[in-house]
């Protein structure tokens, strides 16, 4: 499969802000930043290496750019001293001094939702006639495994980097928490949309 116009316009957004954002934490020395590019970098390689088999939609391309910018600007942009993973969207309660609606939470929800319309196209062309009582949970339970994968990466930043910002046990749980809310309001769009085209 030849990649489209469309295709192209993703891959060279994405390719822009990684490029910026590789040159921004290079010149910062921010050595937490530049062991996520170049994870980010495997993984979109790994995506567009493979588009011809994959046949990713572009809704499922553009989610996963917009999660990897999301993810950069993180850990990039300072907004009142602080970077914008720590920010509070909307201050609902505070556990054990971690703040909830942090923009940290909803990244995790965003990306994790759009892992789970990943592992949906994925799996939909082995189902011709799913049971969704075990297909959605086991879309949540890929989303939550790749959660924990990702919680692997940002714990081998701590044990590689000295200073990052990763936060602690209850970062991490809440972390995983968010997950699972991304991951079923992704379910609920997925069972709605398929419900409308069958």
């Amino acid at each position: 499969m030849r990649l489209t116009k469309h295709h192209w316009v993703i891959l060279i957004f994405t390719i822009f802000y990684i490029l910026a954002y590789s040159i921004y934490y290079f010149s910062i020395r921010n050595y937490e930043f530049i062991w996520y590019i170049l994870v980010l970098l495997i993984f979109f390689v790994l995506i567009f290496a493979t588009i011809e088999k994959s046949k990713f939609d572009y809704f499922i391309l553009w989610g996963l750019s917009i999660w990897g910018l999301l993810h950069m600007s993180g850990g990039g942009i300072v907004i009142n001293g602080d970077v914008l993973y720590n920010y509070v969207i909307f201050p609902l309660f505070n556990l054990d001094g971690n703040w909830i609606l942090k923009f940290d939470q909803f990244v995790h929800a965003f990306g994790f939702g759009v892992t789970t319309f990943v592992g949906f196209h994925l799996l939909k062309p082995y189902l011709k006639k799913p049971n969704y009582k075990i297909v959605y949970p086991l879309l949540f339970l890929i989303a939550m495994g790749a959660g924990a994968l990702n919680e692997v990466v940002e714990f081998i930043a701590v044990v590689v980097v000295p200073d990052t910002n990763v936060g602690g046990y209850y970062n991490t749980a809440l972390d995983l928490v968010f997950n699972g809310i991304g991951s079923i309001i992704a379910l609920f769009i997925i069972h709605f949309r398929e419900r409308k085209n069958n």
